[in-house]
């Protein structure tokens, strides 16, 4: 099979694309013929050292994607063989992710995808959906699961809504029923995060945010997801209701974060910092089957009229789909690994 594989840390320079013999899947396990796969930030951050020291001699990178079930290790239903299915956490702890035609991963990190849904839809959720889940289900008087109805009365607010994250946030929060506020720099993302489904879009760099976010949420937002922590804190805590949450994944830009002490606990603020790698076997479970069941509702579409542009790569050319996520793209970036698989 074609795989991509790094020996080394580094730049994407260190890609390469080699043949491998297939992965076989032990108990509990199964083998997945991947059709498309998912590029995250974390991918290029572990392929180049920042986050942690490489662990394996040779890794094959990428978390998500999706495919088809091509075989079945002992104690998984034969029966599952064929399943269209859409994969999370596939190099958590394991050297071969799903930049290659085959790659094996648990059997619970395999989700069938139902009809309707396409490879492209599935490659684009894990990471972003499952981190958007975990940041919706962490405030101290909200919902520890999400269905329809779930967040019915609250406010979410999404920072970055153009971004992968930020758009999951959007779908899901209004799947569940929550007011959706995101705030966004220009008009090419404001139409993103309206069209993934955000009731008010507002940019943050016009007028005055907090006098029309304040203005919606007079009682104040009871959810933030927060991919700038550092930048946008003073205006989070600004529309952060008494004990809301502000559930930050990233802190894009970098800028240091300091906390008033009294401000805080005046506002009894819940910080969530959160990371999937941590958050424990339980919350992914719970987050993977709330997921699978948004997509069959089909409130997670993809694709910029729903506001997610794909920009996709072959496989001989990941390190140009490294690159571009390196370099901000905006949306989703996709590498199509087998074509013509039946979906």
């Amino acid at each position: 099979m074609k795989a991509i594989i790094y020996r080394d840390n580094g730049d994407s320079g260190v890609l390469e694309l080699v043949d491998r013999d297939l992965p076989q899947p032990g108990p509990g396990e199964v083998q997945v013929r991947i059709a498309v796969s998912g590029v995250n930030p974390t991918d290029w951050k572990t392929r180049s050292g920042a986050t942690n020291p490489k662990k394996f001699p040779e890794v094959t990178p990428h978390l998500d994607g999706a495919g088809v079930i091509s075989a079945v290790g002992s104690g998984v239903d034969p029966a599952r063989v064929g399943e269209p299915v859409w994969l999370f956490m596939a190099t958590a702890g394991r050297p071969t992710g799903t930049a290659a035609e085959y790659t094996v991963v648990p059997a619970s990190n395999a989700v069938p995808l139902p009809a309707g849904a396409g490879f492209d839809l599935g490659a684009s959720l894990g990471v972003p959906a499952l981190t958007a889940h975990r940041a919706l289900t962490v405030a101290e008087d909200g919902p520890a699961r999400l269905h329809p109805g779930a967040l019915d009365g609250k406010v979410v607010l999404a920072a970055g809504g153009a971004g992968a994250v930020g758009h999951a946030v959007i779908q899901l929060a209004r799947w569940a029923g929550a007011t959706v506020i995101s705030t966004i720099s220009g008009p090419a993302k404001a139409a993103l995060a309206t069209a993934a489904g955000a009731h008010h879009v507002l940019n943050y760099r016009e007028g005055d945010p907090v006098a029309a976010i304040r203005e919606i949420a007079p009682g104040g937002v009871d959810i933030v997801a927060e991919v700038a922590l550092g930048a946008n804190l003073a205006l989070d805590l600004a529309v952060l209701r008494t004990r809301g949450v502000i559930a930050t994944y990233a802190n894009d830009g970098g800028k240091p974060v300091q906390l008033d002490v009294r401000q805080n606990m005046t506002l009894n603020t819940r910080f969530q910092f959160l990371v999937l790698y941590t958050v424990g076997s339980a919350a992914l479970a719970a987050a993977a089957a709330d997921v699978a069941a948004a997509v069959a509702d089909g409130a997670l579409p993809v694709g910029e009229e729903h506001g997610l542009p794909l920009t996709r790569f072959p496989l001989d050319r990941t390190a140009d789909a490294h690159r571009a996520v390196e370099s901000g793209t905006v949306g989703k970036v996709l590498v199509d690994v087998s074509a013509g698989l039946p979906r």
